[in-house]
């Protein structure tokens, strides 16, 4: 704080103090008047002058007392990324008001740090819970799954296979459900569970199309892989992007097996400069073009949400969420009736790395 501004602050008492002075030399000045004496005009300056002097004195001192104080107030204030700590760390007041300020702030920023500690104990709780529960729900959906595959080999009745597959059908979902619910919980604790390596995205591609392999053959969907190399390797986490690319496949048959006929889901991977994208495009209902500028926002569903009632609105906004957090670009293209791409972009100064 300038002196200037010091003084504007204490401008009131200024002015009070040499009202008051004025006052006192007119009353001195009457006083005498009465008793028939007088005061010469130049000592009434001396006077109002001397006192002036001993005022500015007293402001200036006052100032150089504060002044450390009030320079690492303004220092923090102008900070472009001012941390709550720095308005902690502050010295201490000079003046008795200062001084409460501080105590006050200081009491707030214990309290602040109390529930914060509270707020994430319960988050790693519910974290905590959140995966135990996942990986106990795991078994008997694994059981289920595996309960379903013996019946369905031991029964030869047309009703009972599709009763069966029926019952497949829904404890995939269910699966998928878990695997999405357990990720979006890791996802708070990002950096713990974050890998960066060499991932041949070929392999992966080919991995999790194996992985939903019943859901195509049921819907007559054809999965198509292109690729100009036999590897296509980038450097990303493989576990996350193994859970992305299954969330835009699971999602691509979702949008399709309603559609009559023969589809096809194209898995593309490419060069594009320095660039490297992942592409995966069906052959389903596509998306509204007033809905498209949101299909990455959570739980928006848009106009599919009232047309396949599976639909969450946490796929894409979670394999956003993956992707930023990799440094990966993530967009979605769309005609409504005709199908969807949604691509992965790596580029170059995030995780991605070409391979010599």
């Amino acid at each position: 704080m300038k002196f200037k501004q010091f003084l504007l602050d204490r401008l009131v008492y200024v002015w009070m103090y040499f009202i008051a002075v004025a006052v006192v030399l007119l009353i001195v000045w009457l006083d005498l008047l009465s008793m028939k004496q007088t005061v010469t005009v130049g000592s009434m300056v001396y006077v109002f002058l001397m006192t002036t002097v001993l005022l500015g004195i007293a402001l200036v001192y006052d100032y150089l007392r504060q002044r450390p104080f009030l320079e690492e107030i303004n220092r923090v204030h102008e900070d472009k990324d001012p941390q709550l700590e720095s308005v902690i760390n502050v010295r201490s007041g000079v003046t008795y008001e200062q001084q409460l300020m501080q105590d006050l702030i200081n009491n707030q920023y214990r309290l602040f740090v109390d529930e914060l500690t509270r707020y994430r104990n319960q988050q790693m709780q519910h974290l905590h819970f959140t995966n135990q529960w996942v990986h106990y729900m795991k078994t008997p959906v694994s059981v289920i799954n595996l309960v379903i595959q013996q019946s369905k080999e031991n029964v030869q009745e047309p009703a009972s296979k599709a009763l069966f597959s029926s019952i497949e059908e829904e404890n995939e979902r269910l699966a998928h459900g878990l695997e999405m619910m357990l990720h979006t919980a890791r996802l708070e604790k990002f950096e713990l569970d974050l890998h960066p390596r060499r991932v041949d995205l070929v392999g992966l591609a080919r991995s999790v199309i194996n992985q939903n392999k019943k859901a195509c053959i049921r819907y007559s969907i054809f999965p198509k892989l292109i690729c100009e190399t036999d590897k296509f390797s980038v450097e990303t986490d493989e576990k996350w992007m193994s859970f992305m690319l299954n969330q835009f496949i699971t999602n691509a048959i979702k949008y399709s097996k309603n559609k009559p006929g023969k589809k096809q889901l194209t898995i593309e991977m490419k060069k594009d400069g320095e660039d490297r994208i992942l592409s995966v495009t069906d052959e389903g209902i596509g998306i509204a073009e007033q809905d498209l500028p949101r299909v990455f926002d959570a739980f928006f569903t848009g106009e599919n949400g009232r047309i396949v009632a599976e639909s969450t609105g946490m796929g894409l906004y979670l394999a956003k969420e993956v992707a930023q957090k990799l440094g990966h670009g993530i967009k979605a293209e769309s005609r409504l009736g005709e199908g969807t791409t949604i691509s992965l972009v790596f580029h170059s100064g995030s995780l991605y790395q070409e391979l010599t």
